[in-house]
């Protein structure tokens, strides 16, 4: 590991700095719940994988450990700065809810495409921690969010590498592959962080359990929060590579997509 839980210093929160921001407390705890049930996708994968031991152990000894410490480190944090929330009881919640959405049968029909859904689950991930140490003012949080990042940068080079041993067999086209990038980019926008943020909100709120309209706003909050602070450049790098352009033709296509993807970004982060 680049780092560990042990290597942050959780008393030095500046919890007033903390507490400052509840749009940005309400998305580290569903964070913290949708990281620290990866064990349960880890599993799933492992499983699609079965016969290639070497991505198999990389899945099981470093990526599921990795997913595992975010959660960790994320729940400590929380755990700091709001001592009365329940996360153990609303984790349980989730967690019922959310091993439902870990199927087999929601994978790719393939290994390399399965593979292509992962980039863009790590571009998402990767863009998502950068955004919360831009949102931060909270130095114990800026430099969590900072080696989370960098996990999840790491991540996505080892799946594009698994990509592209996988699509010398399956020999994808670009066409197949802008279809996957497409497809599980606009999947990004509810799933597992919805699932996690409404336990976390009926944990917090409880008074509000049942108001959909009210949840509604919050969660719009939050996603407007993070679609301000989205590094929208490096995402859309990391999002077209698997379709393997040539050095012009992507500086082109790169220019055109980040100039789209802002306002695209509207649509993926908002309610």
């Amino acid at each position: 590991m680049r780092w560990r839980v042990e290597d942050i210093d959780f008393s030095g929160i500046d919890v007033q700095r903390a507490t400052a921001s509840e749009d940005l407390m309400l998305l580290l705890c569903a964070a913290s719940f949708v990281e620290s049930g990866s064990d349960l996708y880890s599993h799933t994968l492992v499983d699609f994988f079965d016969g290639d031991e070497e991505l198999c152990a990389w899945l099981r000894n470093d990526w599921e450990a990795e997913e595992l410490q975010h959660g960790r480190s994320l729940k400590a944090y929380v755990g700091v700065v709001w001592p009365d929330f329940d996360w153990n009881a609303s984790f349980d919640g989730f967690f019922h809810e959310y091993s439902k959405t870990c199927s087999r049968e929601q994978l790719e029909k393939t290994r390399a495409r399965e593979l292509v859904a992962r980039c863009v689950i790590e571009t998402g991930t990767s863009s998502l921690y950068s955004a919360i140490g831009q949102c931060s003012k909270e130095p114990v949080l800026v430099k969590l969010a900072s080696c989370i990042h960098a996990d999840e940068v790491h991540h996505y080079k080892v799946f594009y590498q698994y990509f592209k041993k996988y699509n010398q067999t399956e020999r994808l086209g670009r066409y197949d592959v802008l279809r996957t990038l497409l497809r599980r980019s606009l999947e990004i926008r509810n799933e597992d962080e919805e699932i996690a943020m409404r336990h976390v909100m009926a944990a917090r709120y409880p008074e509000r359990a049942g108001d959909s309209e009210i949840s509604a706003r919050q969660i719009g909050r939050v996603s407007e929060m993070v679609m301000r602070n989205l590094p929208v450049d490096m995402s859309v790098k990391m999002m077209i590579k698997p379709l393997g352009l040539p050095a012009g033709v992507q500086r082109g296509v790169l220019s055109a997509a980040s100039w789209a993807a802002r306002p695209l970004s509207r649509f993926l982060f908002s309610r």
